[in-house]
């Protein structure tokens, strides 16, 4: 099977670039990573080596230096900012570890502060140690609040590896023969993409949000659904349609669903929002985060909920061995601080458009581009064999790809042929356009 997760580790072209591998440290390190870990797609055996991380750059063992424009999406405020570092430092010394039945004045500070960047009544928090454990989080509150178990997510998404998160996410990579048998009750109905309608439609102008009603048809037919689960914005990356969130939390109270918004990847400023699903002009029920927390330096993921789904006191949802480590929400209280007194947030919304015009500028004719898209921070180009047809090229894709690693540019490709560009966001203007003028001139040259 062909995984749109991100670029293969199994292709040809990851072959040949394995093979070009002459450091002799780099090679060492890579087998021994291979002849350690489990094998699986997507990972080991891996692409490279890690020796420094430091700003928007990662650095090999051989001294090769790359802008990083994926980082999972933990590198808001880059990598090892001397900020971060200290307050980590500092809060080992005073108080390394908090057992669960303990509470401690740094994760209170930080669940407190979550509901106060939250708007409206989402004010209640719980921590887990990653994001898919959170959504997990998420979705026993929902069944607890509702009384119901049914789900309704969307093909193509993800929300995490566990079981539970795989059976709400799409991804075939992560639910797919060895993943099965799947949660029950995990309906799916086709994603919002305008480029790639799966209704058929030209585009939003004339779909009459075909999407989201069949979101709300799908909540009517099953009558008891505990909640609908989804990106605000896919971090393929893919924008819904104006007035799509709208619908759909309309049909959701309609019909006695809670809306939950998986802002991992998203939240915290990526988008040029605080919250992707701030663009849109809604209010979710309950809020998952994860990745950028901690800083790109420590896991820490959460959920924020309404204050009146404040209703499962007396079962576990979580319980997690690490859920109010005090190292971990100082972490994530740093971060932040940063986020907000450096002003990443207009920040990410200024350099997105920049970078955007830009591509748009340089590709727009170009045959093999068909798409241009994003919100902020996280935008991406779509290779296509050809403009008329919108086939994804996804052979096309990796050889840029690869293009772009030889000229020191690591990114993402995302559902099979995007070019997904994800930068920290304290990013300089001057780094961006070397990374975007080395894009471009990959995806001009690469035949």
């Amino acid at each position: 099977m062909r995984h749109t997760e991100g670029e293969a580790n199994t292709s040809a072209a990851r072959a040949d670039w394995s093979a070009r591998e002459t450091h002799n440290e780099t090679r060492d390190l890579l087998a021994r990573d291979a002849n350690a870990f489990l094998h699986q797609s997507l990972s080991s055996p891996c692409l490279s080596t890690i020796a420094k991380a430091e700003g928007i750059w990662i650095e090999d063992t051989s001294g090769r230096r790359f802008m990083d424009f994926h980082g999972n999406s933990v590198h808001h405020i880059g990598y090892g900012h001397q900020r971060l570092v200290q307050a980590v430092k500092d809060q080992i010394d005073a108080l390394p570890f908090s057992p669960r039945r303990f509470t401690n004045d740094v994760s209170v500070t930080l669940a407190e502060r979550l509901g106060q960047i939250a708007p409206g009544t989402l004010k209640r928090v719980l921590f887990t140690t990653g994001g898919s454990d959170a959504v997990e989080v998420a979705l026993r509150l929902a069944r607890a609040a509702t009384g119901r178990f049914k789900t309704i997510s969307f093909w193509d998404a993800f929300h995490g590896a566990g079981f539970g998160a795989s059976s709400v996410g799409g991804e075939a990579t992560f639910r797919s023969h060895i993943a099965g048998p799947l949660l029950p009750g995990a309906e799916h109905v086709a994603p919002f993409h305008c480029y790639h309608c799966a209704y058929g439609h030209p585009g939003p102008e004339t779909c009459a949000l075909a999407c989201a009603k069949m979101v709300e048809y799908a909540l009517a037919r099953e009558g008891d659904v505990a909640a609908v689960i989804a990106e605000p914005m896919r971090a393929v990356p893919v924008v819904p349609p104006p007035g799509y969130w709208q619908a759909v939390q309309a049909a959701c109270r309609k019909h006695g669903a809670l809306l939950i918004m998986d802002e991992i990847p998203t939240g915290l400023g990526k988008t040029g929002r605080m919250f992707a699903f701030d663009h849109d002009g809604i209010e979710p029920d309950i809020v998952v985060l994860g990745k950028a927390l901690g800083g790109g330096m420590l896991p820490i993921a959460g959920i924020i909920a309404r204050d009146d789904l404040n209703v499962a006191g007396d079962f576990a949802i979580g319980h997690y061995t690490h859920e109010k480590n005090p190292v971990t929400a100082r972490a994530a209280l740093t971060t932040l601080d940063i986020i907000e007194e450096e002003g990443l947030v207009d920040r990410s919304a200024t350099l997105g458009t920049h970078a955007q015009n830009r591509l748009k500028d340089a590709l727009h004719d170009h045959p093999h581009v068909g798409d241009i898209r994003g919100r902020g921070l996280m935008f991406g180009v779509e290779i296509v064999t050809d403009r008329d047809s919108r086939t994804p090229d996804p052979d096309r894709a990796e050889r840029i790809y690869y293009a772009c690693l030889d000229k020191g540019l690591s990114f993402k490709i995302s559902a099979g042929s995007v070019l997904t560009l994800s930068p920290p966001l304290v990013i300089s203007q001057a780094d961006l356009d070397t990374a975007l003028s080395i894009v471009i001139d990959a995806i001009r040259t690469t035949v």
